[in-house]
């Protein structure tokens, strides 16, 4: 495999890293993949351009042994919240300037390509998760959702639909940790909405917008409508999807943190003149609404949304709903 270098290291350097170390040729950091930074940092991964492992790397403490080393494919993806076929797509991207550097590696992690069509996720669906109701989701809105639990892998899986309801990928959440995965015979999540589907099963006109599928989850279990977008970046196949849906009053409910800010100000500039967009202020202390466990304070926050002038929906949709 080719590994462009920049679009590598830009991809790592837009992670926040905990208890990050200086080394000339590795980034030593505590784990992305754990609830909890390890005292004495034992995660790393392989800087040094010269090199045929040029982006591999490897976590010590690991609890789950497929999460104890790896390749670049599978460390973007995880950063940026995409699939393993979008996350070697844009590390191999063409669309790059001639003088970019890019190196071939060795790999011994290998991911099986798919045609995207509906997956099934039916051997998973029995009953409620207890991790997600341990995160304030109730029951109900589990069941709405069509989540599941896988127990051999130990993750939560949260179905992505189409707007008619077709399962088309499915995330893995691990209930021990940070990590997550998407199914590797699932469509490129990209061109999805989290919950969408809901949105127009049920004519939802005023909804938030977040970025974890747990937070739009969760907003739900408080009475209020979301969509979740997953990694912190807005599409234009985003984009087109929510233009075309029954949503004309959008809440700005991203999180607290420099990523969540540059994801509301793509939304803000696609979605503007299309649907009316309020800006949600989250309290300081808090990162994501999932932190706020008081569903009456969290539809106070939403209620008191304020209108943002400038986005103020046309008349006219340029794009016919689905």
């Amino acid at each position: 495999m080719e590994v462009n270098v920049d679009a590598f290291l830009s991809t790592v350097e837009s992670h926040d890293w905990r208890n990050r170390r200086a080394h000339p040729t590795k980034l030593i950091a505590s784990s992305p993949f754990r609830d909890r930074p390890d005292e004495t940092p034992s995660f790393y991964i392989n800087l040094d351009t010269t090199s045929e492992y040029f982006g591999c790397w490897s976590d010590k403490g690991a609890i789950d042994p497929d999460w104890a080393s790896g390749g670049p494919t599978k460390l973007a993806a995880y950063i940026l919240d995409i699939t393993y076929e979008e996350a070697r797509e844009k590390l191999s991207s063409e669309e790059v300037a001639e003088e970019q550097p890019r190196i071939r590696i060795k790999l011994t992690e290998t991911q099986a390509l798919s045609r995207p069509k509906p997956i099934d996720i039916t051997e998973y669906l029995n009953g409620e998760v207890s991790y997600l109701t341990g995160r304030g989701i109730s029951p109900e809105i589990q069941r709405m959702f069509g989540v599941g639990h896988d127990a051999k892998r130990k993750a939560a899986v949260m179905p992505w639909k189409s707007p008619q309801g077709d399962v088309l990928n499915a995330k893995f959440r691990a209930t021990w940790g940070k990590a997550f995965w998407y199914s590797t015979r699932g469509a490129p999540v990209k061109s999805m909405i989290f919950g969408i589907d809901v949105i127009y099963a049920q004519g939802i006109k005023r909804a938030a917008v977040v970025e974890a599928e747990i937070d739009a989850m969760y907003l739900w279990s408080c009475g209020v409508p979301a969509i979740a977008v997953g990694g912190a970046e807005f599409t234009d196949e985003r984009a087109d999807m929510l233009k075309r849906s029954p949503i004309e009053e959008l809440l700005h409910g991203e999180d607290n943190d420099a990523a969540g800010a540059k994801l509301k100000r793509q939304i803000s500039e696609k979605m503007r003149g299309y649907c009316a967009q309020y800006d949600v202020e989250i309290p300081r202390e808090y990162k994501d609404f999932n932190e706020i466990r008081d569903a009456e304070k969290v539809r106070s926050i939403c209620g008191q949304a304020q209108l943002i002038e400038d986005t103020v929906r046309l008349n006219i949709r340029e794009f016919p709903r689905v």
